[in-house]
């Protein structure tokens, strides 16, 4: 599958340690009306349309899903779409380190779609399923590597507490360089821009598809 088209679903679909209490996950009602109702090409504008091209270069969905939103603000979202390609494709953080990174994100935002999305890839790229089970149910994960445990650490601490310890630094340079450090914060920030924009627009899963997240009690 072309990256492209893999970045589309990526999209569509664009404290710690605490247990869940909640039993449902929140489910948007069908019949609602659409905080941004779907644009249409004739509707688009001199600043949108261009943005609009871009996207069906690549897009297997057209203009809807997260393009919907993201053609609110086109030069924003034509750089944010620039964005997510190089923190999906051409990152230095390792593609398992950098799927786990996301989730974490779609964890902390319960934001269904970038869950039901990266799950999977995250799975495939090496994450231990056992890992990613205790990270949805919002537990620390008991049987990480070094590795994960130091993104795990890193971003939690850095998503939670909006502050890196020096100790919690220091673990993470041992194992990445100053490029990875920088790149995981800002695959951590772009996928909780990306899960703002999902879960004020609303976005479902998939049809008949059941929300894989339940929400985590407030911090």
């Amino acid at each position: 599958m072309k990256r492209w088209v893999i970045l589309t679903i990526i999209v569509m679909a664009a404290g710690a340690a605490l247990a869940l209490t909640a039993p449902t996950a929140k489910v948007y009602s069908a019949d609602k009306e659409q905080r941004f109702p779907q644009l249409k090409l004739e509707q688009l504008n001199d600043q949108q349309r261009p943005f609009a091209d871009e996207i069906l270069k690549v897009s297997s969905i057209g203009i809807t899903g997260p393009y919907n939103s993201m053609l609110r603000s086109p030069v924003m979202g034509q750089r944010l779409f620039n964005l997510l390609d190089y923190v999906r494709f051409n990152t230095s953080v390792p593609r398992k380190l950098n799927e786990f990174a996301i989730l974490i994100q779609a964890r902390l935002w319960t934001s269904q779609v970038e869950w039901y999305a990266h799950y999977p890839l995250a799975i495939k790229a090496g994450l231990p399923e056992a890992v990613a089970a205790d990270l949805k149910v919002g537990k620390r994960p008991s049987s990480m590597q070094p590795d994960e445990a130091a993104v795990y650490d890193f971003c939690m601490e850095l998503s939670t507490k909006h502050e890196v310890s020096d100790a919690t630094f220091k673990k993470t340079r041992e194992l990445f360089s100053e490029q990875q450090v920088i790149d995981l914060i800002a695959v951590s920030g772009t996928y909780i821009t990306a899960a703002m924009m999902a879960n004020t627009a609303e976005e479902q899963v998939p049809a008949g598809k059941t929300p894989p997240l339940q929400p985590l009690p407030a911090r």
